[in-house]
């Protein structure tokens, strides 16, 4: 298989469960972009697991395309976290938009670490 086509198959399947997450937790919290948030912890967290399984494993490309590039690329939404935060900056809901940009990249950080150690990474 192509390497273009794992990313786009692995993309695909990435931005639709992220939509299926975000769709499942929206309102959870008022307007507070919780779907948002898990997706970018979980996919942090994933994303560790796989760099560190991967890690020297130069015959796993495709499998690094599929799931790092592509699944787990369009799973995690800093994109849509962009705009959100702009968007709860633009309502004056600034206590909001200031927790939102701590919780997600300090909890991004904190999972994707995790990740790594769980499997003996750095």
């Amino acid at each position: 298989m192509s390497k273009l086509l794992l990313v786009f198959i692995g993309g695909g399947l990435g931005a639709v469960s992220r939509f299926l997450v975000t769709t499942a937790l929206a309102g959870k919290l008022g307007n507070f972009p919780l779907g948002t948030l898990a997706a970018n912890f979980f996919g942090s967290l994933l994303m560790g697991l796989v760099v560190g399984i991967l890690a020297g494993r130069a015959n796993l490309e495709s499998v690094r395309l599929f799931v790092a590039v592509g699944f787990l690329g369009g799973f995690t939404t800093f994109s849509s976290f962009s705009a959100e935060t702009l968007a709860l900056i633009h309502g004056g809901q600034i206590f909001s938009a200031v927790t939102n940009v701590v919780v997600s990249v300090a909890a991004g950080l904190a999972a994707c670490a995790v990740g790594m150690k769980l499997i003996g990474g750095n």
